[in-house]
């Protein structure tokens, strides 16, 4: 078969770095995949499927890095939004669709007792760990080292413009040690507001990690005998474990919880959910911002969450994420490759088990994404309720070829 090349978008690329720091900065910059090997700008979309400005069709398992959860263009959702555009988007005050969208999510997450809404992920995380604050009276806030919450300065991968102050509060333990999450709060007795923890550990360049029995009942045992707000960053992971929180799934209940990515299926929205005592220090906690209460956002998110729900979404990515893994799994060792793929179905991640540096996933994900299905080399990947059995037909099959290809170039 012919393999795509990206001659528009590396065009593009060279156009874009003359006017943007980067060309394409943050997590879609090139430099986290393969520069050359992979699209770089996309045209367009329709189900588990999108189009590069080359016109290349891939199927997605990056979903828009998670967004992308009902399909691009799902037929509901979009009427949904076309509606209220009709009607406009963005005025001097919400929309009546905001507080269907409170008592829906409220309605449908068992600890959520009120809701707040913003746009990024990073919006509120940061402002969780405000009304920490302003609730317990304390600076400290802890969390798993190596986690992404945000870009926000306490938090941002990135080293550019941090300085020292930024992070003066925040201290680290290890994700699953819980030795190392008791040494922390006692070293920080008594000053501890929060801590903030993904529900299972979803680092980049790494095997995800579940958590080990009887970690999230110690963390919480510990957080409520302290008088520590327990914070769960459900950004990536949120609706597509449960859909009544991603706590619901591993068994324990937080005390905030944080929500975007899946949320609108592709819209820009955000959410940060609490129980009855935060909702005083919450409503003390200045939080705004000129398009927040846009009215669109709001109506695909409404229309997306009860879409998922009517249709049994979670329980169907989790099959195709489960098939998934376990043909690329049988493949691999069709071809005596060892592989690790690691994480929830619905949110999974492969790498070679006998490599450090990537070389070989780098290989194997440019051989399939130049075949017609995107595969991230070092990123977690996404299962939409989209994806089909022809999807996972196809992908099977440049999966097939990717491996012999680095069976071929690397050995074993």
């Amino acid at each position: 078969m012919a393999l795509y090349n990206f001659n528009k978008s590396i065009d593009l690329f060279v156009r874009a770095a003359k006017k943007m720091p980067g060309g394409i900065y943050g997590h879609m910059s090139p430099a986290l995949t393969v520069p050359g090997s992979f699209p770089y700008y996309a045209a367009g979309g329709k189900g588990s499927h999108y189009w590069d400005v080359d016109g290349n069709e891939f199927i997605d398992y990056i979903c828009a890095y998670g967004p992308m959860v009902t399909g691009y263009n799902h037929p509901k959702v979009e009427e949904a939004v076309r509606n209220q555009r009709e009607l406009g988007n963005c005025f001097n005050h919400p929309g009546e669709v905001m507080v269907e969208l409170a008592e829906y999510i409220t309605d449908l997450i068992p600890i959520a007792d009120w809701v707040v809404f913003a746009k990024n992920g990073s919006d509120v995380t940061t402002w969780s760990l405000q009304v920490a604050r302003e609730y317990t009276e304390r600076p400290k806030v802890i969390m798993a080292k190596g986690t992404y919450h945000g870009a926000h300065a306490w938090c941002t991968p990135g080293h550019g413009g941090i300085i020292e102050e930024d992070r003066a509060h925040i201290d680290y333990f290890k994700f699953n040690d819980i030795e190392s999450f008791y040494r922390v709060v006692e070293k920080n007795k008594g000053k501890i507001a929060a801590a903030i923890l993904t529900p299972y550990n979803h680092p980049t360049f790494a095997d995800q990690e579940l958590p080990v029995d009887g970690w999230w009942s110690k963390v919480q045992k510990t957080c409520n005998e302290e008088g520590i707000v327990l914070i769960l960053d459900d950004v990536r992971a949120g609706f597509r474990l449960d859909l009544r929180g991603s706590n619901e799934y591993f068994g324990f209940k937080p005390d905030m919880a944080c929500y975007c990515k899946a949320i609108a299926n592709g819209y820009p929205l955000s959410a940060c959910v609490g129980n009855d005592k935060l909702k005083n220090a919450a409503s003390k906690v200045f939080l705004t911002g000129s398009y927040w209460n846009s009215a669109e956002p709001m109506v695909a998110a409404l229309a997306n969450l009860k879409l998922m729900k009517e249709t049994n979404a979670v329980a169907h990515m989790m099959d195709i994420g489960t098939r998934l893994g376990k043909g690329l799994s049988d493949l691999a060792t069709s071809h005596g490759l060892r592989v690790k793929y690691s994480g929830p179905p619905t949110i999974p991640f492969l790498r070679f088990a006998n490599e450090e540096n990537f070389f070989r996933n780098q290989r194997f994900c440019t051989e399939v994404t130049r075949r017609g299905a995107f595969f991230h080399p070092s990123h977690n990947w996404f299962i939409s309720a989209a994806h089909t059995d022809e999807d996972l037909e196809k992908t099977f099959k440049y999966a097939d070829e990717a491996f012999a290809i680095v069976k071929k170039e690397f050995g074993s």
